[in-house]
């Protein structure tokens, strides 16, 4: 048996002396400054108490924890044993006062601290060290440590506790040190808690010490505590005394000694390769430490995901920020990227990005549309740009991406080529792609979910799901292309004709050749109610459809039975059903028809066409775009088999797309990425939306925590766009309606709304469908004339106000207001 060790002995590990011995042992083989002393072992510990460990063992099951300081004190330390420790001790120096340190085999390790939970005794001097050897091994019995054991699923027969013996430095100053901010888990910041004596006062909580953070080698930050009390050596222990009055609002370290420390600090973390929590005294100048263990509780570190750093670019969350409203999982994204490549490749400028992940959300770089629309003589038509991605607010110049208009044409024109090429080719086929795409879908969803290993399902993603998934997006692409400026002008050339409301009415129509993607889950529900078609025949048409529908880590709709009840208990509070909007909408549209018959008689053939080719072109958009959102439907369900086969869960949605595949081909070192992935989305999903508009560089942590924050726009170049203080937007829809507005943030707050309210939110996808018909009016902060909230509103026949920019800056739940859908106000009444 090895009774006792001495404090950097090379056999002094964690069974041997505990974790804090375990600690000083490294900490003094590495030649940091520790005070000398020696261990008294586990070896000793489970000697002593061989004559009576059953009883303590029975106490401790029973709760009787108050009777087992008896039991240790009823015995003496064999002689052997004591000599042994007794001729450590006098190696030290005559008489030297110590710090005797209970040091368990279960504390100070990365995940359980333990702090506290056994005693500690300064100042111990002569034969008293024997004494409290033994009270500190009578520690490991209190009740505090049995029930921290309990609570941390720790065994009490596999725990000993060793003991460590070192000189107790008579410190003027000492604290505690954190090398990354236990607060916000940053590890560039060290943070020091700092009070005059010794330490005691600050690890027990007795006094508000300094605290001081440094950063990149000089202090950042310094706030002085009001340090009432102070920890000193007094005859046979310590005592709390009142820190003189000179010295209680008085700094304890100066710049240059808190970095000292904090280089200190380095030196052990970089010992131990990660976070530290370190206790330290100063003496005469000199810094000792006197325990070090990792810290616990801290939060991964987070990646920086934030595009916005790449350049001085006007970012924009509209039209695709509409359905991608929330914080993206990196798999999200990974598969984003490939859909915005194969569906918008025509908007690249080549060596800019054109779209970019600001905090884990999705925005659009419109420094490169307007850079590519000055470039090739398109200024006039913004206006079909802001009809896209949405007005931009009065007076905000967009920044132009710095290249020459001979080097955007010469990158663009290759562009814009192989686009028109492509999507000839792609229309071709948009038809047959269109009427098997549901089948498609269930093929290769049948595909994922029957792979029974994950080398297969690797495979079944490389040659069946991802070249899906490019399909669909290129389709899109086709779709949306198709037509030209139909959208853009049709309607433009019929408000002049005949007005606002005629021009709106004559445009809609578009459900009754077909039906419109975007009213699928309204009308399905319609059919659900009347039993026409069965539950599962709803979700398999229209489950991949919901708010959050390109995001793969949440459920969809189709997964969800009780989505299905919530949405047709909605139905019954609806007094005008979604067929009686379409019939009343139908009757407006043959009337302004007639109306332009009798103003324009020769125009009307031509109108009648233009208008059938706007609602095809329309309808094919919407359902190209569902059969988008039905492939990540697809990709979800790889994820969540993928999940399955590797035994990884959720880990996996924070892998982006490649290094989830070679995870299913056995690469387990990909997972090391998911802590600090998993921590930047907590982060980042924690925070409000952020605004609508982005110039320049923007912090989302630091935009958050301030309370002057807008959410229409952040210029980081300090120009003062103001916010407007009138509402208005497009004209999503025509009519005039009065009523109580209702401020939503989420369509799951959809049973606030009651009939015959106005919706106000950010933004609408098809998602918010349901709610529609409940809506008296609809008012949007994101959107364009082209959006979401305008066609679907357009379609029922209900007033609607998008991309106004500050909606639900400006109006309250509840406030009445008035939405003029025609001259795109809205308004308080009177």
């Amino acid at each position: 048996m090895k009774a006792v060790l001495p404090l950097d002995d090379a056999t002094a590990d964690l069974a041997t002396v505990g974790g804090k011995g375990a600690s000083l042992a490294r900490l003094t083989r590495a030649g940091l400054p520790v005070p000398g002393g020696f261990h008294v072992t586990t070896d000793a510990y489970r000697s002593f108490v061989a004559g009576f460990r059953d009883e303590i063992l029975r106490a401790a099951a029973s709760g009787d924890a108050a009777r087992i300081p008896g039991l240790f004190a009823a015995h003496d330390l064999p002689a052997d044993l004591a000599a042994e420790i007794m001729a450590a001790y006098a190696a030290l120096g005559p008489d030297v006062p110590v710090a005797v340190r209970s040091s368990a085999t279960a504390e100070d390790l990365p995940g359980m601290s333990f702090a506290g939970q056994q005693d500690t005794y300064l100042n111990v001097r002569g034969d008293g060290l024997l004494d409290a050897v033994r009270r500190c091994w009578a520690s490991l019995w209190n009740a505090r440590a049995i029930a921290y054991r309990d609570q941390n699923g720790v065994a009490h027969d596999d725990v000993a506790l060793a003991v460590v013996v070192q000189e107790l430095v008579d410190a003027d100053a000492a604290g505690v040190m954190f090398t990354a901010d236990p607060v916000t888990g940053d590890r560039d910041r060290i943070v020091i808690n700092a009070s005059w004596g010794l330490g005691e006062s600050v690890v027990g909580g007795h006094v508000t010490p300094d605290t001081i953070v440094v950063s990149g080698g000089a202090v950042v930050e310094a706030r002085t505590g009001d340090k009432t009390v102070m920890t000193v050596r007094v005859p046979g222990g310590t005592e709390e005394r009142p820190v003189p009055a000179g010295l209680r609002g008085a700094p304890v370290l100066d710049d240059a000694q808190a970095v000292e420390l904090a280089r200190v600090g380095a030196r052990v973390q970089e010992l131990y390769g990660t976070p530290m929590d370190v206790e330290w005294t100063r003496r005469d100048g000199a810094f000792a430490i006197v325990q070090a263990r990792p810290v616990t509780g801290l939060r991964p570190r987070a990646e920086e995901w934030n595009d916005s750093l790449k350049g001085d670019y006007l970012w924009s969350a509209g039209n695709l920020g509409e359905a991608i409203p929330g914080v993206m999982t990196p798999l999200t994204w990974s598969f984003v990227r490939i859909f915005i490549g194969e569906a918008m490749s025509s908007s690249t400028l080549p060596g800019v990005d054109l779209v970019g992940n600001i905090g884990g959300r999705f925005y659009m770089n419109l420094s490169a549309v307007y850079t590519i629309a000055g470039a090739l003589g398109m200024r006039s038509r913004i206006g079909a740009i802001e009809q896209v991605f949405g007005k931009l607010p009065p007076g905000l110049d967009v920044p132009l991406v710095g290249l020459t208009r001979r080097q955007v044409i010469r990158r663009v024109t290759p562009v814009a080529v192989g686009m028109l090429r492509r999507v000839r080719r792609h229309a071709k086929g948009l038809p047959a792609f269109l009427a098997t795409a549901r089948q498609t879908f269930e093929d290769v969803r049948g595909r994922v979910e029957a792979a029974g290993s994950a080398p297969e399902l690797a495979e079944v993603c490389e040659r069946k799901l991802l070249p899906y998934l490019v399909t669909a997006s290129r389709m899109l692409e086709a779709a949306g292309r198709q037509g030209g400026s139909t959208l853009v002008f049709t309607r433009d050339r019929l408000r002049r004709l005949m007005g606002d409301i005629d021009a709106e009415a004559m445009l809609t129509g578009v459900n009754g050749d077909g039906e419109l993607a975007s009213l699928g889950p309204v009308m399905g529900l319609a059919r659900l109610s009347r039993g026409e078609i069965t539950r599962d025949e709803f979700a398999r048409a229209y489950g991949h459809r919901g708010p959050h529908e390109f995001e793969v880590s949440i459920p969809r709709p189709g997964e969800d039975p009780a989505w299905i009840d919530a949405q047709l208990a909605g139905l019954r509070d609806i007094t005008a059903g979604t067929e009686a909007l379409l019939e009343r909408q139908r009757r407006a549209r043959e009337e302004a028809w007639a109306r332009f018959a009798r103003r324009h008689p020769r125009k009307e053939a031509r109108m009648r066409d233009r208008v059938r080719r706007w609602n095809a072109v329309v309808r094919d958009r919407e359902q190209a775009r569902s059969e988008v959102v039905r492939a990540f439907w697809a990709l979800r369900a790889f994820a969540v088999r993928a999940g399955e086969l590797t035994g990884r869960g959720d880990d996996v949605f924070h892998l982006y797309v490649e290094e989830l595949l070679a995870l299913l081909r056995g690469d387990a070192g990909v997972l090391e990425k998911v802590p600090a992935r998993r921590a930047a989305y907590e982060r980042y999903a924690a925070l409000p939306p952020y605004p609508t508009l982005i110039v320049g560089p923007f912090d989302p942590a630091r935009w958050a925590a301030d309370p002057d924050r807008r959410s229409d726009l952040y210029d980081a170049r300090g120009t003062g766009v103001p916010v407007s203080d009138t509402v208005t937007g497009f004209p999503g829809a025509p009519g005039v309606v009065e009523g109580v507005a209702r401020v939503l943030s989420g369509p799951e707050e959809g049973e606030r709304l009651q009939p015959g309210e106005i919706l106000v939110t950010t933004l609408t996808n098809v998602g918010w469908t349901p709610l529609f018909p409940r809506a008296a009016a609809v008012v949007t902060d994101l959107g364009a004339p082209l959006s979401h909230a305008s066609i679907v509103a357009r379609e029922l026949g209900i007033p609607a106000v998008v991309g106004t920019g500050n909606a639900t800056m400006r109006i309250r739940d509840g406030d009445l207001i008035r939405v003029d859908g025609e001259r795109g106000t809205v308004e308080s009444p009177g």
